[in-house]
């Protein structure tokens, strides 16, 4: 009768587990859809809060006509320009001006802009700057303005015309990041797909858990859309994207350790669902603080000035959060309703034993065991030798560079380039207060480094003021003109912004944010795992790893990025997220396995054994899982975003490096020769642990294979 009476109970609860997810995703996949609505990939939503850049960005959304829309038209052709070609490109600059929104058709035409030729005669240019009409959605004015320039702009019989400027290029980026969600999507879909029915070797268990990842990720989805319209949270391409990739990854790493401990359990439990609580009691802990440190460590980003990297921080948390509690409470009902059979071909059988096959981490563990000083001493030597390629690491990456494929607008800024030398073809902008606009011109005008300037749009207390460089845009006579015009148009209370100046502004930034997020993840996630572990000795240990780890990848991006993969530069921000991605998801592995050595110590082992078991034990299951996180990373690299490829190659190459060097042999070799050292000053470093006769077993964390 009370078996009866408990197994009518264990039913009702994995029942009302399962209607509880049932209506929370319902709920949530009728917002998920909405979260690419407010996906925001203007200047605005990635620059720092207190740049004046941003602030110039602003302030032209108040001026006159709202947001300017600037475009340059580019005509080229192999020999000198004919008058014909000039009379051609004189008429489509004047149509393409006419589009302004902006001007009193009253008072006239608008004003048709004055070409500017090349000294070769080959090229000439029209700068057009125009207006979005009050009250209009400024990205879709902007893409009308460049759809109708381009259909307005056409050349023939060897004449080639091309659009560009930053309203043609943000246009551009645009259509870019439209493909991006369905990409990623697909590609980590499948990718884990094929993982998973390589790791189970079952025609049917591979679906349950990436059915429920999905779900995961739809909820997470749903709750970054209730943030950004009740906070006002900032996400962008960048964020989405990434929150994407941490959810299948993360998430189906925590299946993986709770369905390899499941098949274990099944071996000794008649009922699955017994089997599964015992499951869920012996890795729920460290699946927990492993998903606690990548939280935790994203959340730090909180503190950076970069908007783009601000937002990031909750936005990565909640995917991580919401893996989590699909993993463990949602994953564990469906395969307790299904049974045993969900393993077919390979069911667990009650008190059967699993076959027991050679382990590859035995031969690693036996190695580092038998030689720990050659065994740590060679890997460090090795990760130390990657880090020097940091040397060779690019420069700054500049904007019109962020697009693996380069657009019309890319295109057109290099023939600029080339074509024009000796000045820049993209004016940085002055914002400055109308009353003091006159003496602002002046002074802008006497800057060195400046080979003009003029007044532009007045409005809101603000006089707008376009100033060309002589140097070519991002090169280091601009950014040198760009600071002289800071510091001497301060006295006059104007803000210096433009494409130029944000980049420079980003890259200042990106530097400030290091010096403080960087410190701030270590000491999160050392609080963490000496909660965790009860010791300072190991989670120095595992953070010192992860940093070893960091500094070789960085190096390798130094000799791949532009030699191998063509990019000629790196994106500011990448050291510093992937320094938090690294740190969070190499520990997340460090602590499966060091959790599982200080259970091992607890049952009386010694050091050294400790060691070699909890590698032995998690070896396997630490493997799958670095597998899947780094391929669903990987899977960025099919982006069209450098940064994306970048810290999708970075952060893969990173995972692999932990998990199949640090883990097996740095982290195993260095605990066997601290000994008992590496849980000082807990209980563990002072005297040796018998297990007490009563003592019941101690849980096991991610014992069996995956």
């Amino acid at each position: 009768m009370g078996a009866t009476k408990n197994r009518t109970r264990q039913r009702a609860i994995t029942w009302g587990v399962l209607a509880l997810w049932a209506i929370v995703l319902a709920v949530a996949v009728s917002f998920a859809g909405k979260l690419g609505d407010v996906q925001r990939d203007g200047a605005v939503d990635y620059l720092p809060a207190s740049a004046d850049s941003l602030q110039v960005a602003k302030v032209q959304q108040k001026l006159p006509g709202g947001e300017t829309v600037d475009l340059v038209i580019v005509y080229q052709r192999d020999g000198v320009l004919t008058p014909a070609d000039r009379a051609t490109a004189d008429k489509q600059a004047a149509e393409v001006a006419a589009l302004d929104a902006g001007h009193d058709t009253a008072n006239g035409p608008a004003e048709a802009p004055q070409g500017i030729p090349s000294q070769d005669g080959t090229t000439v240019m029209y700068p057009v700057q125009l207006t979005v009409a009050p009250g209009a959605d400024e990205e879709l004015a902007q893409a009308a303005f460049v759809e109708e320039a381009r259909a307005l702009a056409t050349g023939a019989d060897g004449l080639t015309v091309q659009l560009g400027g930053p309203g043609a290029l943000d246009v551009d980026m645009e259509a870019s990041f439209e493909t991006i969600d369905g990409t990623l999507m697909m590609a980590t879909v499948l990718v884990v797909a094929v993982l998973l029915i390589l790791t189970y070797r079952s025609p049917f268990l591979w679906l349950v858990p990436l059915a429920v990842v999905g779900g995961a990720s739809a909820c997470s989805m749903a709750v970054v859309y209730g943030l950004v319209q009740g906070f006002g949270l900032t996400v962008n391409s960048q964020s989405a994207s990434i929150m994407t990739v941490l959810v299948f990854g993360a998430g189906t790493d925590y299946a993986l350790l709770l369905v390899a401990r499941y098949r274990e359990e099944l071996r000794r439990h008649t009922d699955a669902y017994d089997a599964m609580l015992a499951a869920v009691r012996g890795c729920g802990p460290a699946v927990l603080a492993s998903s606690g440190t990548v939280a935790a460590g994203l959340l730090c980003l909180l503190a950076a000035d970069l908007n783009s990297s601000s937002g990031l921080g909750p936005v990565g948390a909640v995917g991580v959060v919401c893996a989590l509690a699909a993993m463990m409470t949602l994953l564990p009902a469906v395969l307790v309703l299904l049974g045993r059979r969900v393993f077919w071909p390979l069911i667990p059988a009650y008190g059967s034993e699993p076959k027991q096959r050679r382990s590859v981490f035995a031969a690693m563990g036996s190695s580092a065991g038998r030689r720990p000083v050659a065994v740590l001493a060679t890997g460090v030597v090795l990760l130390g030798a990657l880090a020097l390629g940091m040397f060779a690491l690019p420069g700054a990456l500049k904007q019109e560079d962020a697009l693996t494929d380069p657009p019309e607008s890319v295109v057109a800024m290099q023939t600029l380039a080339k074509a024009y030398p000796e000045r820049s073809s993209r004016p940085v902008t002055v914002i400055a207060p109308t009353d003091r606009a006159d003496a602002a011109l002046a002074s802008a005008r006497a800057v060195d480094g400046v080979s003009g300037a003029e007044q532009g749009r007045t409005g809101s207390g603000w006089t707008e003021i376009s100033v060309f460089a002589k140097d070519a845009p991002e090169t280091k006579g601009e950014t040198a003109t760009i600071k002289a015009l800071r510091a001497e148009l301060d006295p006059h209370g104007a803000y210096v912004g433009g494409l130029s100046a944000e980049q420079m502004d980003l890259e200042t930034t990106n530097s400030r944010d290091r010096l403080i997020v960087i410190p701030l993840v270590i000491v999160a996630v050392l609080l963490i795992l000496a909660a965790l572990l009860r010791s300072l000795v190991a989670p120095l240990l595992l953070i010192a790893a992860v940093v070893l780890v960091w500094g070789a990848v960085m190096g390798i991006g130094g000799l791949i990025f532009g030699p191998v993969l063509g990019f000629p530069g790196m994106d500011p921000g990448l050291p510093l997220l992937s320094f938090v991605f690294l740190v969070a998801l190499g520990v997340d592995y460090g602590i499966f396995l060091m959790h599982r050595m200080r259970e091992e110590a607890l049952a009386g082992a010694e050091p050294a054994e400790a060691a070699l078991t909890a590698l032995r034990t998690t070896g396997g299951v630490i493997a799958s899982a670095g597998a899947v996180l780094a391929a669903t990373f990987a899977v960025l690299a099919a982006l069209p975003l450098v940064l994306l490829v970048e810290m999708g190659v970075l952060v893969a190459i990173g995972v692999l490096l932990d998990t199949f060097l640090v883990r097996t042999y740095l982290v195993t070799s260095a605990s066997v020769l601290l000994g008992r050292k590496v849980w000082w000053p807990g209980e563990l470093s002072r005297e040796p642990v018998k297990p007490a006769a009563d003592r019941d077993a101690p849980q096991r964390i991610g014992a069996g294979r995956a």
